[in-house]
C-alpha cells in the first residue's frame, strides 16, 4: 500500500513527540495517542475524545494507525498459538504465542525471511526479502492482544516478549530499538525492560550499540563451542568468530552498574554439537561470562538433514554444564503440530499462494 500517511503505530514516545511538536502540538500529545493506539485498540482518530475535534481531523488527513493483516492463525494442543501475517507487498512473517503457567511469551520477527543462512534453521532457508518496520515489529504484539481479548495491562496474557522470530533483529537496529521502546513504554504496553529479549547471532558492532540504545534482555544464539563448527552452523561466525562474541558479551553484560546475565542459546543437534565433549568445550567458552544457557531440542523441518538429539545427550549435555556452575534450562519442544518451528507455517503459506497464483495465471491463459 502505497501512502503518504504516517503510521503511528511504529512511532515511539520520541516519534510522537516529534510528529506533534511538528504540526505545532504540544508533546504531551504523545502519551494520549500512545494509550489510544497500544493500550485501548483504537485506530479511528474520531475516537480518541480527549483531542480536539479539529486536531482529530487532522490527524486523520496526515496519519494513520495500520498494522498487518492477520491471515492465518493456528492454535497446538499444548496451547501453542501461531500467526502468519500479511505485509504491504504480499510478504509474510511469522509470530508466535507460548503458554507456560503465569508466564506467556510471544516470538516475534524482524525481518522477512533472514539473510545469515544458519544451516539448522528454517527461515535461514527461505533466504531474506527485506526488513520490517517498526510498526510491522510491534504490530505482531498488537495483534496477540487483539487475539486474547487484552486491552490494557492488568488483563495481559502476554508477559515476555522475545526477538526470536524470523530474521535477525540488529541488521534492522533502529526498527528494532523503536518497537522495544514502544513494548516497554508505561503508556503502550509496558513490559519490563527484563522481560523484552533481543536475540541475536552475533553481530558484534551493533551489540556494542545496543548499549547504548536500550538496556533489554540479550540472548545470543550461540549452538557451537568452537570456530570450526559454528562456522558451518552459523556463517556469520567467520565474519565475528566466538573470541570476538564472548568479549562483545561481557561489555553487554557489565555495561552500566548492574551486571546482566546473557542467555545463551544451544539447539542440540544429533550427532553434531551434543557430545559431552562439546559440553565441557563450552564450559571453557562462557569462563568470565554471567551466562544462562537454554538447550533446545532441534525442531525438524522439510528438506533439513538435521535430526534432535536423544533425550540421553541432551540430559548428559545439561549435567556438565550444571555441575560447572551454569545455570541450564532445557526447553520444552512446543507446537509440533502447528509446524512451530520458525518459518515452517509461513513457508506453506507461501507455497499456497503461488499455487492459487498459478491456478489464476492457467484460467486466465484458457480464458
Amino acid at each position: 500500500m502505497n501512502t503518504d500517511k504516517v503510521n503511528l503505530l511504529g512511532l515511539d514516545r520520541q516519534g510522537l513527540e516529534a510528529f506533534f511538536t511538528a504540526m505545532g502540538e504540544k508533546a504531551f500529545r504523545a502519551s494520549q495517542v500512545m494509550k489510544w493506539i497500544h493500550q485501548f485498540g483504537v485506530e479511528d482518530f474520531e475516537q480518541m475524545t480527549n483531542m480536539s475535534k479539529a486536531l482529530r481531523q487532522r490527524l486523520g488527513e496526515s496519519a494513520e494507525i495500520r498494522a498487518p493483516e492477520v491471515v492465518l492463525d493456528r492454535g497446538s494442543s499444548d496451547g501453542t498459538h501461531k500467526w502468519v501475517l500479511r505485509l504491504d507487498g504480499g510478504n509474510h512473517i511469522e509470530t508466535v504465542f507460548i503458554p507456560d503457567g503465569e508466564r506467556g511469551t510471544l516470538c516475534v520477527s524482524s525481518q522477512v525471511g533472514c539473510a545469515l543462512e544458519c544451516s539448522f534453521c528454517s527461515t535461514g532457508q527461505q533466504g531474506f526479502n527485506r526488513n520490517l518496520s517498526s510498526a510491522e515489529i510491534v504490530g505482531q504484539l498488537r495483534a496477540a492482544y487483539q487475539y486474547f481479548g487484552a486491552r490494557h495491562r492488568d488483563e495481559r496474557i502476554v508477559t515476555n516478549v522475545v526477538l526470536m522470530g524470523m530474521g535477525e533483529p540488529l541488521l534492522n537496529f533502529d526498527n528494532v530499538v523503536a518497537a522495544m521502546n514502544i513494548m516497554t513504554d508505561d503508556d503502550a504496553y509496558g513490559l519490563s525492560k527484563r522481560r523484552v529479549t533481543l536475540s541475536t547471532s552475533g553481530v558484534v558492532p551493533a551489540m556494542d550499540r545496543l548499549i547504548e540504545a536500550s538496556d533489554v534482555s540479550l540472548a545470543v544464539s550461540l549452538h557451537a563451542p568452537n570456530d570450526e563448527l559454528r562456522n558451518e552452523l552459523v556463517p556469520l561466525n567467520n565474519k565475528y568468530p566466538i573470541d570476538e562474541l564472548m568479549a562483545a558479551c561481557k561489555r553487554y553484560a557489565f555495561a552500566g552498574s548492574g551486571k546482566r546475565k546473557i542467555t545463551f542459546e544451544y539447539v542440540m543437534l544429533d550427532g553434531v554439537n551434543d557430545t559431552p565433549g562439546h559440553a565441557r568445550q563450552l564450559v571453557k567458552i562462557l569462563e568470565g561470562v554471567p551466562a544462562k544457557v537454554n538447550l533446545i531440542p532441534f525442531n525438524p523441518f522439510p528438506q533439513t538433514d538435521y535430526t534432535r538429539s536423544s533425550q540421553e545427550a541432551i540430559t548428559r549435555f545439561w549435567e556438565i554444564l550444571m555441575a560447572a556452575g551454569i545455570t541450564t534450562v532445557t526447553r520444552r519442544t512446543r507446537g509440533d503440530d502447528i509446524d512451530a518451528a520458525c518459518g515452517q507455517l509461513v513457508g506453506k503459506v507461501m507455497d499456497k499462494t503461488k499455487r492459487q497464483a498459478r491456478r489464476i495465471e492457467m484460467q486466465e491463459g484458457r480464458a
